[in-house]
């Protein structure tokens, strides 16, 4: 199996049950705390092409910071890339990633593709 790779909050419940399926079908990934191991843009960028999705579509449209502070605004890729960098938690988790292949892990039986 290659590495895998898992955006992880051990936090999250969706994130911790996808965890779970990753080692239940016999993989350990390299687990990216990203809320303490915040990612480079680039790295950001890569992930992104990596799940084939743009930036808004891994925005945690549900957290209170988001309905506080970005809902309903207007920003450019970029602009939302440096907002999700200063503020992690708005990223949707987890993202799972394996090769030239990434997924949400929403639900956490998405992660089944990559195994």
């Amino acid at each position: 199996m290659s590495q895998i790779t898992i955006y992880h909050n051990p936090r999250c419940s969706k994130s911790r049950e996808t965890l779970a399926l990753i080692r239940e079908n016999g993989g350990e990934p390299e687990i990216r705390e990203y809320l303490k191991e915040i990612p480079s843009k680039e790295e950001l960028k890569l992930v992104l092409a990596k799940l084939d999705l743009n930036i808004k579509d891994i925005l945690r449209k549900g957290e209170k910071l988001y309905k506080d502070k970005f809902k309903g605004m207007n920003f450019t890729d970029e602009e939302w890339m440096t907002i999700v960098l200063e503020n992690p938690k708005l990223m949707e988790r987890p993202i799972v990633i394996k090769g030239n292949k990434a997924i949400l892990g929403r639900p956490p039986e998405n992660v089944l593709e990559l195994l």
